[in-house]
């Protein structure tokens, strides 16, 4: 933990404690939470959802299991907690924060089931004294249903406004009216309890507190209303994609709610530079209604638990970190310097004592920069030209291993290296994907691809290709015909051709899940998953089949991606690790089950250069976190035989977390022919991800689309440092046609590994 007591934050109108990485925050507040029971057993409490909340719950669970430890002890002790003390769960009165509206409290991605999974079971609270919001019990009569009230599963607010047109309407008009008396109702049994006394939450990234979205009144109460693009976005993972959370209402407790109690401990945790702007926004910002968070500000109680890159944005309490430096890192100088010269528009060479001294981390940097500012930006112009000649190079007899956590990881965050490396056929290059990816598959897309097998089964091309022996299992040269014919619907623009390819693949998959059966009996087993795909609610933790075919599904779309460069089944791997589940929290990869797998790989290509999804701080999709440990673990055991020699690592990061210039030291140019050959492949190979089911809350789209801006914004920032000419002059015609960049940071692998070792050992503290 990083202490904040002799940091200026005289701008800070809230509470703010940083941490190094994600894990620590659970711990932090997980204590914080203890200490507030053992004061207050018979308190109320409201406790987040999702999987923002992980490491909290697992400290708590682990504290209360051993509390009379040894270990335990001492924590509690250093906390100045007392051990002889153990808190009373049962005592406290818990209150849901929010719920989808409408959705059946028995299916596993509602928040009722949640809070009854981890939070009443998992903590032992005592379920009587507990306020949930079980949708199947609020606004409807006695015969009624979610169902019968709601077909669709959508409502319409305008109903609280006009006459229904129908007798359905007429039902749903009574029922929106019964709702929001319910939800006044929970208003004023929370109230009548004193308020909330203990509330934890994360913040969303409009910067939301529960589903109070910006814009929200301040005053607010318990209600149920919509949302907006950036919280659906956030909620498609939940909801089983963004078709479903774009009609989802949601019922949540207010702003006002929340400050009622004006003794409220109310923490909000958040992780990551993705969050650094809302939480900026949180902590700096006069109470507006822009900034939902702000509301707190009034709360002499309430903190914000974050981490070092969720605080990057909070200048003074950067600035006062800086200066108890000794000296100022390389790369904190070159940081702060091209963030002068993006700010003020002006090359590098450019920036003049007065400009520099301005900007209140470029006045750090003149005082405390042991060289003069002259040579500094000579210094960090000539390290920008060698990153971006760096990203130019194409390697020479080079055996390249790119990993990637999902199927499309690598293609959204360095396809322009990778393609340039492939052009020389003395280099080799093998993908690999470390877990099935089946979450991202709707069931939608998985019955479409159903059906259009069901329709071409009985054809008299597949059925000769039967007869051959075309859908032996394990056939590659199979495989690779099925990835032929799909490639080359592509190139005819023929939907025919593509589809056939597809079935094909899908056909050889369904024998391979089911075993060797006839046609017939796989004709069975299709229309039993169209059956059990029509029935299953949207988000759903589906059967173990089930997960293994649309993660086929997947595993096809990147053979696909790779066979538009040339790449053939062979050179593309999947491993599946069995840490992946579909659970809300997963397991952490482990020594025996996953990295064996990994390691048996890398000795089979003895790689010179290896590819991870390099996440700075546990922060981003925990999948990442989780692959980079596995694939560390894998080449420590490799590069333990004397014999070889350990690769170096390329760090790539996608749409979920960026590089700042100053981390990376390769730069990749993209040019216009690259980012349309970036969304022709993504939009003719990722077909499950083309309608952009799971979003980022940044861009209302498919992903390829979002990387194309995050490489544009990256270049723009670059071509102000560099100048304009630099780039439109010079001698070499990929640089003149560079419009994007790409950002990597190549490691020794002793390098890549420290880093992750120190992230896991944050997290093994849990």
């Amino acid at each position: 933990m990083r202490s904040s007591h002799m940091e200026d934050v005289s701008d800070e109108r809230i509470a703010v404690q940083v941490v190094d990485n994600f894990p620590a925050l659970g711990r932090i507040a997980a204590l914080r939470f203890v200490r507030w029971v053992q004061s207050n057993p018979g308190g109320v409490v409201s406790l987040p959802t999702g999987k923002t909340p992980e490491h909290f719950i697992r400290w708590v669970n682990r504290i209360l299991e051993r509390w009379m430890d040894r270990e335990t002890v001492h924590l509690l002790e250093q906390e100045g907690l007392d051990p002889a003390r153990k808190p009373d769960m049962r005592g406290l009165r818990f209150v849901q924060i929010d719920e989808f509206y409408p959705i059946d409290p028995a299916q596993h991605n509602s928040f009722c089931y949640y809070v009854k999974d981890f939070y009443l079971a998992g903590f032992g609270l005592d379920p009587g004294r507990a306020m949930l919001i079980d949708c199947s019990a609020i606004g409807l009569k006695p015969g009624q249903t979610l169902a019968s009230v709601w077909p669709d599963m959508r409502v319409d607010l305008t109903l609280r406004n006009r006459s229904p047109g129908t007798v359905l309407e007429r039902v749903q008009k009574d029922a929106l009216e019964r709702v929001d008396q319910w939800c006044q109702e929970y208003e004023a049994a929370i109230r009548a309890m004193g308020g909330i006394g203990f509330f934890l939450g994360g913040i969303g990234p409009d910067g939301h507190i529960g589903f109070n979205v910006r814009g929200s009144d301040h005053f607010s109460t318990t209600r149920l209303t919509a949302t907006n693009y950036e919280t659906q976005a956030a909620a498609a993972t939940d909801l089983g994609g963004i078709d479903v959370s774009r009609n989802r209402l949601v019922i949540t407790i207010g702003l006002g709610t929340l400050s009622f109690n004006p003794s409220c401990t109310a923490l909000i945790i958040a992780a990551g530079e993705s969050k650094a702007k809302v939480v900026a926004d949180a902590i700096l910002q006069a109470p507006d209604v822009l900034y939902p968070a702000t509301a707190l500000h009034r709360l002499p109680n309430a903190s914000f638990i974050i981490t070092a890159g969720a605080a990057r944005l909070l200048p003074r309490r950067r600035l006062a970190q800086l200066s108890l430096q000794p000296a100022l890192p390389a790369e904190e100088l070159e940081r702060i310097l091209i963030d002068v010269s993006v700010k003020n528009g002006r090359r590098l060479l450019d920036l003049t004592p007065d400009v520099v001294k301005q900007d209140p981390f470029g006045g750090l940097l003149m005082t405390r920069s042991r060289m003069d500012l002259d040579a500094l930006k000579r210094q960090t112009h000539a390290q920008i030209e060698a990153r971006i000649r760096n990203g130019s190079q194409v390697f020479t007899n080079a055996r390249f291993l790119h990993t990637e956590p999902h199927h499309d990881d690598l293609m959204l965050g360095m396809l322009p290296a990778i393609v340039r490396n492939s052009r020389r056929a003395t280099n080799t290059h093998h993908f690999v994907t470390l877990t099935s990816g089946f979450t991202a598959v709707t069931n939608t897309y998985m019955a479409l691809r159903l059906q259009h097998l069901l329709a071409l089964m009985d054809t008299p091309s597949f059925r000769q290709l039967d007869a051959e022996g075309y859908f032996a299992p394990g056939d590659l040269a199979g495989r690779n015909r099925d990835l032929w014919q799909y490639l080359d619907g592509i190139a005819a623009r023929n939907e025919g051709m593509k589809q056939e390819g597809t079935a094909r693949r899908l056909l050889r998959d369904l024998l391979d899940l089911f075993g060797q059966q006839a046609p017939g009996t796989i004709r069975a087993h299709v229309e039993e998953l169209l059956k059990y795909l029509a029935e299953a609610y949207p988000g759903k933790k589906d059967l173990p089949e089930v997960q293994r075919l649309k993660g086929m599904c997947r595993e096809w779309e990147a053979e696909c991606l790779w066979g538009y460069f040339g790449w053939n089944c062979a050179s593309v791997s999947h491993l599946r690790l069995g840490f992946y589940t579909g659970d809300v929290f997963t397991e952490e990869p482990t020594t025996d089950r996953d990295v064996p797998p990994i390691l048996a790989l890398v000795r089979k290509m003895r790689p010179d250069m290896i590819s991870v999804a390099f996440d700075p701080e546990a922060s981003g999709p925990d999948t990442h976190y989780k692959v980079m440990q596995a694939v560390r673990a894998a080449i420590e055991q490799y590069a333990a035989d004397p014999s070889v020699q350990a690769p170096r690592v390329w760090g790539y990061r996608n749409v979920w977390y960026r590089f700042h210039p100053s981390e990376a030291n390769v730069y990749v140019p993209v040019s216009l022919n690259m980012f349309s050959i970036m969304e022709s492949a993504f939009m003719n190979t990722f077909i499950s991800q083309r309608d952009a089911s799971f979003p980022s809350h940044e861009y209302d789209g498919p992903f390829c689309g979002l990387a194309r801006q995050i490489q544009v914004e990256q270049y723009q920032a670059i071509k102000t440092c560099l100048g304009r000419a630099w780039f439109h002059e010079h001698p070499e015609a990929l640089i003149r046609a560079t419009r994007g960049l790409v950002f990597l940071k190549d490691m020794s692998f002793e390098e890549f590994a420290g880093h992750s070792r120190a992230l896991q050992h944050a997290a093994e503290a849990r």
